[in-house]
């Protein structure tokens, strides 16, 4: 028997278990899911938006996987060292695959990034989507204007949020405060803002045109910043997201979206391009009150260059989304200029020599890129390298129950059965305000619903 933890309930370590156990070469592994929180998935429950429910509904397959019967799921388990130690999980295992993802975001480095009212993505995506971690967060969104800085799938995902209607939110798993928030949000225009142009953009089409579909709201397009882009005249070269992308563009620059007639107050999306951020302008006691931008221009080798010309954006919050950062695992050899841990096919390496038994998946392992789906060829190579290495991990003598030795190392454990009493409180939860499904936002209801599983 072989018996391997994964480090990581999101797709990419999902992806690990169902292919360690879906092989035929190594009949006898059991795979342990372990996961920091108390519910499974990972950024689909805690990074898609509430109202992409075709993308939140891939938990079911998901879901498929930890269901089956060589595949044990254990929440409100910490590995590293607040809790238990790299020696200690290879006591307790074959062998660990880590599939910890990128947690932190990348920061922008300029002056006044740290002012009340400027936050990163991250954290507005973790509070709207109730990760027990920002439980505390308050975003009140008295902003007259928001500028969120940054033009991937997570910027669109926090603009279209902010502009959309909290009624059309409340058919979804939104936090009862979130949802109760954005009600009383008295926002009028929100900034989309990218160093480059519109061909460079890394938002989808899809994510794109969900924008102009938004009910009392007008996307506002610049068309002298589009014609700054050398493939705006011609597109033709361009990959085919790109493509669309300046393609959808360029309609609303000719044909700008009219406001739907009484769908609300109205709100503006500015989508604005060869913009630098410098500045963040205001006070530790007011917060933010503007963003200085300087204009950039293409330098002819795919990047962008400073023109000197400044343009000011006022605005009272900020959210910068400039990607993501994987961080230190206790225990592991790291690589601060990429943001992840070393590897060959998989495989941990400390000094160029492969690390016995440990093993990594997902972003931790190849960087914050792709898509969901990236994540699956990803997970089948690491898998193959575990099994070429089955037969010696195996000869490892290791404890008899990994239950009760997380539990002997000062863990509590929830294991699945917790899991669907949560699931449950969060319907039942739902059902009182009036609403389907409501998330759970803090630690400690989670871990009260967990109890009664019994």
């Amino acid at each position: 028997m072989l018996r391997v933890a994964v480090i990581g309930s999101g797709p990419s370590g999902v992806y690990t278990a169902q292919s360690l156990v879906e092989q035929q070469a190594v009949p006898d592994i059991e795979v342990y899911v372990l996961d920091r929180l108390p519910c499974p998935y990972g950024l689909v429950r805690y990074g898609v938006a509430p109202d992409h429910e075709k993308i939140k509904s891939l938990q079911g397959n998901l879901r498929t996987v930890l269901e089956h019967p060589r595949v044990h799921f254990l929440g409100n388990v910490e590995a590293g060292a607040q809790g238990v130690g790299l020696p200690e999980l290879q006591e307790m295992f074959h062998a660990l695959v880590f599939c910890v993802g990128a947690a932190t975001d990348r920061h922008l480095g300029i002056p006044g990034e740290s002012l009340p009212g400027s936050h990163s993505a991250t954290d507005f995506v973790a509070w709207y989507s109730a990760h027990p971690d920002a439980a505390t967060a308050r975003f009140t969104l008295g902003a007259r204007s928001a500028i969120v800085i940054g033009v991937g799938n997570v910027a669109v995902d926090v603009a279209r949020i902010l502009a959309r209607g909290a009624a059309e939110l409340a058919t979804t798993d939104m936090p009862q405060g979130a949802l109760g928030a954005l009600a009383d949000s008295r926002l009028e225009d929100v900034w989309m803002v990218g160093r480059r142009g519109p061909s460079q953009a890394k938002f989808t089409t899809k994510e794109l045109r969900e924008l102009g579909s938004l009910p009392g709201t007008e996307v506002l397009v610049r068309p002298e910043e589009l014609a700054l882009d050398p493939a705006y005249r011609d597109p033709g070269g361009l990959p085919a997201v790109s493509r669309r992308n300046v393609e959808v563009l360029r309609g609303w620059a000719e044909r700008p979206v009219e406001k739907a007639a009484g769908a609300g107050p109205g709100r503006r999306i500015h989508l604005r391009f060869f913009l630098r951020p410098v500045e963040v302008a205001g006070d530790a006691d007011t917060g933010v009150r503007a963003v200085r931008f300087e204009r950039t221009a293409p330098d002819g080798r795919g990047g962008v260059t400073g023109t000197g010309e400044y343009e000011d954006i006022a605005g009272q919050l900020v959210l910068r989304s400039v990607g993501y950062r994987g961080t230190p695992q206790p225990g592991l050899p790291f690589d601060e200029a990429r943001g992840t841990v070393p590897h060959l096919a998989g495989r941990v390496l400390r000094d160029g020599v492969p690390c016995p038994g440990v093993y990594v998946a997902g972003w931790i392992k190849r960087g914050p890129t792709g898509v969901i789906g990236t994540n699956r060829p990803c997970a089948k190579e690491t898998t193959a390298s575990l099994l070429e290495d089955a037969a010696r991990l195996a000869d490892r003598e290791i404890v008899d129950d990994p239950v009760a030795a997380l539990r002997r190392a000062g863990q509590t454990p929830v294991p699945w059965t917790g899991w669907l009493a949560i699931e449950a409180a969060e319907a039942e939860w739902g059902r009182r305000l009036g609403r389907g499904t409501v998330k759970l936002p803090d630690w400690q209801r989670l871990l009260d619903a967990a109890r009664t599983s019994g």
